[in-house]
């Protein structure tokens, strides 16, 4: 049987500030899972994204540590237009996210801007132009 892709999964250090980011980047995540050691929501095409606490993840395995020297992961997000990505990097900017670039235009033909999850992970949203 050849393994198939079926999670991506972050490790959190408030869980509750992780899935509020995500939440507002349109993700289904189940109501009441904040105070949870582990939580996943199903994607559209059935890719799990799932959150570990960072103790939860030491519960296993003991010696593990959090990353240093850059983000751990890149995640992207697509939004319908342009403008989409201009105001989808101000309402998250506005509810006190960082951003780590702000929203241009690519040589590569999309508007594209990165901002970072509560856990320091970059985060990109994007569009084609025009």
């Amino acid at each position: 049987m050849t393994p198939r892709f079926d999670l991506i999964g972050l490790v959190v250090v408030d869980m509750a500030a992780s899935l509020a980011f995500y939440r507002r980047l349109g993700l289904e995540i189940p109501a009441g899972s904040d105070d949870e050691p582990h939580v996943e929501a199903v994607l559209p095409g059935g890719l799990r994204f799932a959150w570990d606490r960072v103790e939860t993840i030491r519960s296993f395995d003991p010696e593990w540590t959090v990353p240093t020297g850059g983000p751990a992961v890149g995640l992207a997000f697509a939004c319908d237009s342009a403008a989409d990505v201009d105001q989808t990097y101000a309402e998250l900017m506005d509810a006190g996210y960082r951003g780590h670039k702000e929203p241009w235009d690519a040589f590569w033909g999309q508007r594209y801007a990165t901002i970072q999850d509560p856990d320091g992970n970059n985060v990109d949203l994007f569009a084609p132009l025009g």
